[in-house]
C-alpha cells in the first residue's frame, strides 16, 4: 500500500449550490429566478422535477451543518441566491433573505466550519432576465451593486468569496445551446454573455478590494482537457483547438492575460458570428488579481472535426467507462489539465472547487448506502491531484461535488452526485460509504491505496 499524504495546510471541503439544495423557492420574500421559470415550463427538465423543494436546506440547514461537523468536513462551499436577497435583482434588499444567509454563516462558524461563498450560481432574478439578463451590458452595474450589497451585509461572516461559477455553462448551455435557463440558442449571444460574465467577475473582485474586507476571492471555472480523437489528424487537432478556445481560453485568457484568444475570434468571424462589444478598459477590468483560481473538473473531452455550426467540433466517446450521467471516467485527464493550467497561466493558487461522480446509489436493507464507483473515482482523481502537487503545482484545496444528492439542473433529480444520500420523499439524509471514506481522508490528511 502506498501512502498519499497532503500538505499540512491543505484545504478539504464539500460543495453545493443554492438552487440545487435550498428549496423554499417562493418563501421569505424570495423573488423568481430564471431557473424557477425554466423548471416550471414543461419539457425542460429530464424527469419533470423542479428545485421547489430540492434538499430543503432552507429549512434544514442547522441539522445539515451539524451533520457536516459530525463527519468532520472543515470547509463548506455554497452559493447565494441573488433573488432571495434582492428579489428584483436591483432595488429593495430582502432582509429576510439576508437573515437566512447570516443564520447559515453563523451556524457554520459555531460548528467550526469555514465558508466559501459563491455570488452567482446561475439563478439570475427573473426580473433582470426580462430586462435582457446577461445579454444586457447593464448587468455589469447590477452585479456590482449585488456584490457590494453582499460584502456589506455578509462580509463579517464570510471567510472566502467566489465571484461566478462556470461561466462557460452560463454562456453556452444557457444562451448558445438552450440546455439551461434561460434556454436561448444563439452563438453570438453566448459570446456576448461570456464577455459580460467576465466583466461581472472583474467588477466583483474590484469591489471586494475596495470593501476593505479580509479573506480571499477567486472564480470557479469549469474546464476540461481537450484531446483530438485522432492525434494524427490535422482536422481533429484543429477541432480540438477550437473546442479548447470556446471552453477554456475564452475565460482563462482574459482572467490571467487580459486578452481573448484571437485565433478563435478570427475563425468565428469567418463563420459569420458576431463578436462581443469590447470597449476600452474592459480587458483591464476583467484581469483583476485573484487570490485563487477555482477549478471544476469531472472528465476529459475527445473531439473530432465536424458537427454543428459554427465550431464544427464534436465530442466523441472513446469506449472508456462512464459515470451515471454518461461522462467518461479518465483520471489522467485531471492531471493533464492541472499541468496545462499551471504551464499556461501560472496561477498563484489553485483550489479544486468541484470534482465528483454521478452514481446510481440506493439505501440498502441494512440502512447503509454503498457507492463503490464513487469511491474508486474519488480515490483515483485524488491520486492524480497528489501527483500534480508533487510536481510543484500550487494546489491548495479540494472540494467534493456534492455534499448531498440534489437537483442537477436539466437532469432534475434523476442522477445522484452526493456523498450523502437524500430520500426525496422523506428528505432523510444518509451518509454514503464515500462520505465516511472522505471523513477519514480529511482526518488523516491523506489515504492509503495500491
Amino acid at each position: 500500500m502506498k501512502k498519499y499524504e497532503f500538505p499540512s495546510n491543505f484545504t478539504w471541503g464539500v460543495a453545493a449550490g443554492s438552487y440545487q439544495i435550498e428549496g423554499g423557492w417562493n418563501e421569505g420574500g424570495k423573488g423568481e429566478s430564471i431557473w424557477d421559470r425554466f423548471c416550471h415550463t414543461p419539457g425542460h427538465i429530464k424527469d419533470g422535477t423542479t428545485g421547489d423543494v430540492a434538499c430543503d436546506f432552507y429549512h434544514t440547514y442547522e441539522d445539515d451543518i451539524r451533520m457536516m461537523k459530525k463527519l468532520g468536513y472543515p470547509n463548506f462551499l455554497f452559493s447565494i441566491s441573488w433573488p432571495r436577497v434582492i428579489p428584483d435583482g436591483i432595488g429593495i434588499v430582502n432582509q429576510a433573505g439576508i437573515e437566512f444567509y447570516r443564520n447559515v454563516l453563523t451556524c457554520l462558524r459555531e460548528n467550526g466550519i469555514k465558508s466559501y461563498v459563491v455570488l452567482y450560481h446561475w439563478d439570475l432574478p427573473q426580473k433582470l432576465q426580462e430586462r435582457g439578463g446577461w445579454m444586457n451590458r447593464e448587468i455589469i452595474g447590477w452585479f456590482d451593486n449585488y456584490a457590494r450589497t453582499m460584502y456589506r451585509e455578509l462580509g463579517d461572516l464570510v471567510d472566502n468569496w467566489i465571484t461566478v461559477l462556470e461561466p462557460w455553462v452560463i454562456s453556452f448551455l444557457g444562451h448558445g445551446f438552450g440546455v439551461h435557463a434561460p434556454g436561448y440558442q444563439d452563438y453570438s449571444s453566448a459570446l456576448t454573455v461570456a464577455h459580460h460574465v467576465n466583466l461581472a467577475h472583474g467588477t466583483a473582485v474590484k469591489a471586494f478590494r475596495e470593501s476593505g474586507l479580509s479573506g480571499n476571492i477567486g472564480i470557479k471555472v469549469n474546464m476540461s482537457m481537450i484531446y483530438p480523437e485522432d492525434p494524427n489528424s490535422a482536422a481533429d487537432i484543429a477541432a480540438a483547438n477550437r473546442q479548447n478556445a470556446e471552453m477554456n481560453t475564452l475565460f482563462c485568457d482574459p482572467i490571467f492575460k487580459g486578452t481573448y484568444p484571437q485565433e478563435y475570434f478570427d475563425y468565428l468571424v469567418k463563420q459569420g458570428v458576431i463578436l462581443p462589444d469590447i470597449r476600452p478598459g474592459d480587458m483591464e477590468l476583467i484581469c483583476q488579481d485573484i487570490d485563487f483560481f477555482g477549478l471544476n473538473n469531472y472528465n476529459g473531452t475527445y473531439v473530432k472535426d465536424g458537427g454543428r455550426w459554427p465550431l464544427y467540433a464534436s465530442g466523441v466517446n472513446t469506449g472508456k467507462p462512464v459515470t451515471q450521467n454518461g461522462w467518461e471516467y479518465e483520471p489522467k485527464c485531471f492531471y493533464d489539465l492541472l499541468k496545462s493550467i499551471n504551464d499556461t497561466y501560472h496561477p498563484k493558487n489553485i483550489i479544486i472547487t468541484e470534482n465528483g461522480c454521478a452514481s446510481n446509489d440506493w439505501v440498502d436493507d441494512d440502512g447503509t448506502v454503498t457507492d463503490p464507483i464513487r469511491l474508486i473515482y474519488l480515490r483515483n482523481y485524488l491520486k492524480m491531484l497528489h501527483k500534480a502537487l508533487g510536481e510543484g503545482i500550487p494546489i491548495k484545496g479540494y472540494f467534493v461535488w456534492s455534499l448531498w444528492d440534489n437537483f442537477e439542473w436539466a437532469e432534475g433529480l434523476s442522477i445522484r452526485f452526493g456523498i450523502i444520500h437524500v430520500d426525496y420523499n422523506t428528505l432523510k439524509r444518509t451518509p454514503k460509504a464515500s462520505a465516511n471514506w472522505y471523513s477519514n481522508v480529511i482526518r488523516n490528511n491523506g489515504f492509503e491505496s495500491l
